[in-house]
């Protein structure tokens, strides 16, 4: 399944931390059409009209050795202005949030949502859980994007269940202060996702061991704004952080090193993650207290430096900096990053309005440490 290509093995070598000449890119996730296309080498337009072979194409040229989230149509919700969504959702505007028939306007209605409608359908989804059939799911599922993607080497996403805080579904207010007011009800919550998460990962353990899947997965899930947290991590203690770290370890035991995708301001669930076994980190707002250096310093539970997937901050040094900027920083990235295991690219999607020089700089300095290494 894994291609024996220079970039496959590349990224592979980096995730096991044998020595490499090169420093492996991560995908670059570019919502401007314009761009895409000219990476490419394609006319302006052809990205509409042939959305998966145009963005292959650009991922190609500049150069990717891994692919873990693989979307090729999501530029298309882009336009030159950024973001074109017909329909608001509960953290993007909508006036109202009904759910099942059920209006959310209140904390207690959210708890009513969840504990009526939401819990029985864990449990029942619990009971009815076929793990031979979701570990040949995700078999089939990663073999057909790594034969799709190679040369590049597919690693894990999407497919690994974990508890999540439940704001894109009732939004922010209404969800966040039934948090406050009903603990009970939230790690009741947590908990049944927990049982259910950790079914679907002993599905996925097997999927790693059955089909010699890369051993890497990118976990997803933003918990913190540019201010910190988005709770107090003490109710993270005690409320999350136990049932998220039981339904990981079918994984954890089978040796996949699991990667949080970090927005905002996480430093104060950082040192916890490591503790519950993660192997690294990728994202990284270095502009809302991010501290790249101190995290590539710290140690995972088995000791060793941290995984890192790397990237110049596409809210501040892409958008807003000179083609320069952009060099000094994956230089700071390169000097300050860990000594074995880590990947470059942008810190996340690249919206729209960039300047080209910035991306062409970009692009230009992950091969430079591709090839050249540090």
């Amino acid at each position: 399944m894994i291609p024996d290509s220079p970039p496959a093995r590349l990224a592979l070598d980096t995730i096991y931390r044998r020595p490499t000449r090169g420093l492996p890119t991560w995908c670059l996730f570019l919502m401007e059409h314009a761009h895409i296309e000219r990476l490419a080498g394609e006319p302006p337009g052809s990205y509409r009209q042939q959305p998966e072979r145009v963005y292959l194409a650009c991922q190609h040229a500049l150069g990717a050795c891994l692919v873990d989230q693989y979307i090729p149509t999501n530029p298309l919700t882009m336009g030159d202005r950024g973001f074109e969504q017909a329909q608001p959702g509960a953290t993007t505007g909508a006036g109202t949030v009904t759910l099942d028939g059920l209006h959310i306007d209140s904390p207690e209605a959210v708890v009513e949502h969840l504990e009526t409608r939401v819990f029985p359908s864990l449990r029942q989804a619990r009971e009815s859980f076929d793990e031979d059939g979701c570990t040949a799911q995700i078999i089939q599922q990663e073999a057909d994007r790594q034969q799709l993607l190679a040369p590049m080497l597919k690693t894990g996403h999407g497919f690994v269940a974990f508890p999540a805080l439940r704001y894109g579904s009732y939004g922010y207010e209404h969800y966040f202060a039934a948090y406050a007011l009903y603990p009970e009800v939230m790690e009741q919550d947590f908990a049944l996702q927990a049982d259910l998460a950790l079914a679907n990962n002993r599905a996925a353990a097997r999927a790693y061991a059955e089909a010699g899947l890369p051993p890497l997965y990118r976990l997803d899930h933003d918990m913190a704004g540019s201010r910190g947290l988005l709770v107090n991590v003490r109710t993270l203690d005690r409320l999350w952080l136990p049932h998220f770290a039981r339904c990981l370890q079918p994984l954890l035991t089978a040796g996949v090193r699991l990667l949080w995708h970090c927005d905002g301001n996480l430093m104060e669930l950082v040192p916890r993650l490591l503790e519950v076994g993660l192997a690294g980190f990728q994202g990284f707002q270095y502009e809302a207290g991010m501290d790249y250096a101190r995290i590539c310093r710290m140690k995972t539970r088995q000791g060793e430096s941290p995984l890192i997937m790397a990237g110049v901050s596409v809210s501040s040094t892409l958008p807003h900096g000179s083609p320069d900027q952009v060099r000094r920083e994956l230089r700071w990235l390169v000097e300050c990053g860990p000594p074995t295991g880590l990947f470059l690219g942008g810190s996340s999607s690249i919206t729209p309005g960039v300047p080209w020089e910035n991306i062409r700089t970009l692009v230009e300095g992950l091969r430079h440490y591709r090839e050249h290494g540090r």
